[in-house]
């Protein structure tokens, strides 16, 4: 980390300096898993442009993150079927806390804050009972966990707090795994993918289940806008060849929105959305598949295809108005926005699936 960092982490420590805010510790605008040329796994801050402002191992391969919504920290979490989710402190690039879930658990790759900060949300795997699961951890009390509740699915891979601060919704992927058998699915021929909003209690207010003839389209990851709006990639687990429709939108109360590409592209996509971002200002959902080394960029008001953009192994992808940033396998950020490219990057590393923005 930065002298700068250091010196503000003595300050606050001796109680000369206020709190500290994510703009304590300068520019960081998204948060990313990678492996490095050595092997190594690393968490990363990444700034506007998709320059590295810090840098924190990982004991191994790493997922998404989710970062505290006032103060510089983030939680790391493993790829399924990983136990860790690491606690960093962004200031000093410290682990404060080992997060690990209940025996019999492992945890989705994925979680979310309350929007003051003071609870932590995990998906997370009851796999010797087949049932999801989201786990709850007080911040106030170093992470500790206080509570859990059925994510009324199997395979909840997402989870997400939407923007009356009020609900959660979550991705149930449908697919069911068992650490004793690695990443083998168990269920395909049966799988019901659905999304579920909830309370912050674990209370079912809503949720979409997808068409008989798509049961096979696992729900893997969300976009949610400041309306409410969730935007969900899927993941095919039939025939590559036959795959309905990958991108979804969806309101609690209203019905299903399918967005459907041409068939040529949609071909391209091997049935494998990896990563999806949705802006409610922009009113632009950005879905890429490295399968498929392709990002599309939809116009959700009237599900149009507005940009199809050719990247090698491209997955991470985030919002920000119409300013889009990707990252990619083979260690490439991008930054563009209405079109134009603003910057590029290019790294040893190999970038996971995710971008996560800071709030």
């Amino acid at each position: 980390m930065t002298n700068r960092r250091s010196f503000m982490a003595g300050m606050a420590a001796v109680g000369l300096c206020p709190t500290l805010t994510w703009a304590s510790i300068g520019p960081t605008s998204y948060i990313s898993a990678a492996r490095k040329n050595n092997g190594a796994y690393a968490l990363f801050g990444l700034n506007h442009e998709g320059g590295i402002s810090f840098e924190v191992p990982l004991p191994d391969r790493g997922h998404a993150a989710a970062a505290h919504p006032r103060q510089p920290e983030i939680v790391g979490f493993a790829r399924r079927p990983g136990r860790f989710a690491l606690v960093v402190d962004c200031v000093d690039g410290l682990i404060r806390q080992v997060l690990e879930p209940p025996r019999g658990r492992h945890f989705y790759g994925h979680g979310t804050y309350t929007t003051d900060g003071k609870i932590l949300f995990t998906s997370e795997n009851d796999f010797e009972n087949s049932n999801g699961m989201i786990g709850v951890w007080s911040v106030d009390r170093w992470y500790e966990r206080i509570g859990e509740f059925p994510s009324n699915g199997i395979g909840p891979h997402d989870v997400k707090l939407m923007p009356d601060g009020k609900h959660l919704v979550v991705a149930n992927g449908g697919i069911e795994t068992h650490p004793d058998s690695g990443r083998q699915k168990l269920n395909i021929p049966v799988m019901e993918p659905n999304l579920t909003y909830m309370t912050l209690k674990g209370d079912v207010t809503d949720q979409l289940v997808l068409p008989r003839r798509m049961h096979k389209n696992s729900i893997r990851h969300l976009g949610v806008g400041s309306d409410g709006q969730v935007a969900f990639g899927m993941q095919w687990q039939g025939d590559i060849h036959s795959s309905p429709a990958l991108i979804g939108l969806h309101k609690p109360g209203q019905t299903l929105r399918l967005l459907e590409v041409p068939d040529h592209l949609h071909q391209r996509l091997k049935g494998y959305i990896g990563s999806i971002a949705y802006s409610a200002e922009s009113g632009l959902v950005a879905a890429t598949s490295p399968r498929g080394n392709l990002l599309l960029l939809m116009d959700a008001r009237t599900g149009h295809l507005v940009e199809a953009i050719e990247e090698a192994d491209v997955c991470g992808v985030a919002l920000r108005g119409t300013e889009l940033i990707r990252s990619a396998g083979t260690g490439e950020i991008c930054v563009s926005s209405e079109g134009d490219r603003v910057s590029r990057e290019s790294y040893s590393h190999q970038w996971d699936n995710h971008l996560v923005p800071l709030a």
